[in-house]
């Protein structure tokens, strides 16, 4: 049965008939994904990640985050990924070592065009070296969400030393809201509780960007908003 389907795609393909964006990406798949039916997973992608571009531009990490994506097909995805950034002329990479000035830079450019609000969460090693990244979307334009249930996933499955947070807003400034504080506040709590350094939280807008580190709050968030102040230095049992 998925022979033969499989075959209708490739005939509309060569036909120029026109695909949709889930079609063109089932199809792409057939040569990761050899003898399975690839519908239900280019749907997820396209869930996960809300477009092509988004997609193509996720990191390996990213990708295998998808439910029903493997080593494989994530590693045969992000080459695709970095074939086309590379024809493109646009490098997504991230700076080696946290920078909040050069990570500014960064998120320009990750974020440009972008129509959704996304909360995007980066594990930082004990070099200061980016690992990793995951994105966290609700496919809207003013709002994005992330539970204290995502932020401790994110942590336990890649322990690291630092965490740096970035979410943008497509249709306004890059002006931090009492939400966004508060949001940051919680972030440095649970950061706390599991021996992780939030490093920054830096806010894309139309205008450009806002770094809690470089405008010198985040000191104040992490001298605040942390384990030993709120509960003390230690626990006695009297």
């Amino acid at each position: 049965m998925h022979e033969g389907h499989r075959k209708r795609m490739l005939q509309r393909l060569e036909h120029g008939e026109g695909l949709q964006d889930h079609e063109l990406l089932e199809v792409l798949l057939f040569n990761a994904i050899p003898r399975k039916n690839t519908n239900p997973l280019a749907h997820e992608l396209l869930t996960a990640f809300s477009s092509l571009g988004e997609l193509f531009g996720a990191s390996y990490e990213e990708l295998l985050d998808v439910d029903g994506v493997g080593p494989e097909t994530a590693a045969y995805l992000r080459c695709i990924g970095i074939l086309t950034e590379r024809l493109s002329g646009k490098k997504k990479d991230p700076p080696v070592l946290f920078s909040a000035g050069k990570f500014s830079e960064y998120l320009l450019a990750r974020f440009a065009g972008m129509k959704e609000e996304v909360i995007d969460l980066f594990s930082v090693d004990a070099q200061q070296r980016i690992r990793s990244a995951k994105r966290f979307t609700l496919g809207l334009s003013d709002r994005a969400a992330l539970t204290p249930e995502d932020v401790n996933a994110f942590l336990a499955a890649r322990k690291p030393s630092g965490l740096v947070i970035a979410h943008n807003h497509p249709e306004s400034f890059a002006r931090p809201s009492a939400k966004d504080d508060a949001f940051t506040a919680q972030m440095q709590v649970i950061c706390s509780m599991n021996g992780v350094r939030l490093y920054d939280h830096i806010i894309v807008g139309k205008d450009g960007t806002y770094s809690y580190f470089l405008v010198g709050r985040m000191e104040e968030i992490r001298r605040k908003f942390n384990l030993s102040t709120i509960v003390g230095e230690g626990l006695y049992r009297g």
